[in-house]
């Protein structure tokens, strides 16, 4: 099936009847998935949003419970989880992928985050698929591909005038529904794009086992600013802090998102910090994303999209940290 570019306009309208549609879009100079409506101008041709789409299911902030006290009784109430269906319209394939690794997290390993689930059981995915990748791009040397999207409700692809549509998943079957007046007949060819930037992660995770004492990290620490930009703009981490707010006698707890580059992520009682040093954090990072959330969940835990590339203040490059790793002998 095939949906002509000049009625996407029209369609998000009409999936905006009733629901939320978020697309990606420039809210006060930074590109991020915004909610769809006047004024607002999809940027369908960005290759990838500033700000990734994790949001979305896990906020920057985010109130778990309340609790009161009276007379001297403690009383709980969990905060009301966010279920309104929405549309997640535009995501690219990366992204999804980043999606993927978040639902291991959140909804694998006998523990469901009950926000996090609601959240991803509200959304409809609609992954485009890439026409054009930037230097910085290289998902297909260690999660994805650019052409797919396979774990997408439904994936679109850029065939120049249209777009081709196929549903992959029950959700996007019954979705697709809504999309039929604008829908037509049509297998058009559609290019493959592959990434320039490639790294190879042949014994990558394992090789970081035995470099827990490594030069590297001491190498990489002396560039790196550990200001956490990197964190924040990863679609996949997920490092949170829990805290609370109190007025006399009752207040709301919440979590907010941290990062373990941070020197007082690990900071414990007692005044101990098993990582206080720059380097132990950037080992950590990096041994993160690229071999222990392996050792668990048997994918890398980077996808990459090249976000931390771009927006790294000192210029610290993932890709070139897994060349290092791979040319090592241990």
């Amino acid at each position: 099936m095939i949906i002509k570019k000049s009625d996407i306009p029209a369609l998000l309208e009409a999936l905006a009847d009733g629901q939320q549609v978020l697309v990606p879009g420039v809210e006060d100079g930074i590109s991020r998935f915004v909610a769809y409506g006047p004024g607002v101008v999809p940027r369908f041709d960005l290759q990838l949003t500033k700000e990734p789409p994790k949001e979305s299911f896990f906020p920057r902030t985010e109130k778990m419970l309340r609790w009161k006290r009276h007379e001297g009784a403690l009383s709980f109430e969990q905060a009301q989880v966010a279920n309104e269906p929405f549309v997640l319209f535009g995501v690219r394939p990366c992204d999804m992928a980043s999606v993927d690794r978040l639902d291991q997290v959140f909804l694998t390993k006998g523990y469901v985050d009950t926000f996090y689930q609601a959240r991803r059981n509200a959304a409809t995915i609609v992954a485009m698929t890439c026409t054009s990748v930037a230097e910085t791009c290289f998902c297909d040397s260690i999660s994805a591909s650019p052409n797919q999207a396979p774990t997408a409700d439904i994936v679109l692809r850029d065939a120049g005038d249209v777009y081709t549509v196929a549903a992959q998943t029950e959700k996007g079957t019954t979705a697709l529904e809504t999309w039929k007046p604008l829908l037509a007949d049509g297998d058009p060819q559609v290019e493959d794009v592959s990434c320039t930037l490639k790294v190879s992660m042949d014994g990558v995770p394992e090789k970081l086992h035995r470099m827990y004492d490594d030069p590297l990290w001491e190498e990489v620490a002396n560039t790196c600013l550990t200001c956490g930009t990197c964190t924040f703009f990863c679609p996949t981490c997920f490092c949170f802090d829990i805290s609370q707010d109190r007025r006399a006698d009752e207040g709301n707890r919440f979590r907010c998102w941290d990062s373990c580059m941070f020197t007082d992520y690990t900071l414990m009682a007692g005044n101990h910090n098993p990582r206080a040093k720059k380097d132990a954090r950037v080992r950590q990072r990096f041994m993160h994303k690229l071999s222990f959330f392996h050792d668990r969940y048997g994918e890398n835990l980077c996808v990459g999209c090249g976000r931390c590339i771009i927006d790294c203040p000192a210029g610290v490059d993932i890709s070139s940290i897994i060349d290092k790793i791979g040319a090592a002998h241990v």
